[in-house]
């Protein structure tokens, strides 16, 4: 095992993830905002914020997807080292990471009309995060938010399927914004 994997964690676990999960909830409850993430340093290509986001939402109950792009050895072995979290396919995952281009979102678990928090969550690799674009509306927006979204078809028709849909967290190197199902996308 390359010693690199042990590295990267956070450094005062308890309180890194403390602090990393009151970000994350806030990004989910606040559509469009954009906010710093850190406390990790996953071995690239996995961005900092993203590897922050897997050390505090994933363990060794965690069924994780990672996309080609990231799908490196290193990237597997710090997964495993820091969360125990399994890799599996998209069909099975609560939780994925990776590019848009790569994430195959017909194959992810969407929820049941009785368990619609059975779907997965995607954590979505972007360029660049702006509050710019596609204009947000829904729970947590006063009157609207802006967000530079990938394809806003494809959550307008995620938004159609309320309650039942998947949550998007978006990094992109120290940085998270979130799009819970439950926000239209104009």
């Amino acid at each position: 095992m390359d010693t690199h994997v042990l590295e990267g964690g956070f450094a005062d676990a308890a309180i890194d993830a403390a602090h990393a999960f009151r970000t994350v909830m806030d990004v989910m409850a606040r559509p469009g905002r954009i906010a710093p993430l850190t406390g990790a340093t996953p071995p690239a290509p996995l961005s900092q914020a993203a590897g922050t986001v897997l050390l505090t939402l994933c363990d060794a109950d965690t069924p994780v997807w990672i996309g080609p792009s990231i799908d490196t050895a290193s990237v597997r072995d710090w997964i495993t080292f820091h969360t125990g979290a399994p890799i599996t396919a998209p069909r099975r995952a609560q939780f994925a990471f990776g590019t848009w281009a790569e994430l195959p979102l017909q194959d992810f678990p969407t929820g049941t009309p009785e368990y619609p928090d059975r779907s997965a969550t995607l954590v979505v690799e972007l360029p660049e995060l702006s509050p710019e674009g596609a204009t947000l509306r829904g729970p947590g927006i006063k009157d609207s938010a802006r967000l530079n979204l990938p394809d806003p078809a494809a959550f307008q028709a995620n938004a159609r399927m309320f309650p039942l849909g998947l949550d998007f967290i978006f990094t992109s190197g120290d940085r998270i914004a979130a799009l819970p199902r439950s926000t239209r996308v104009g």
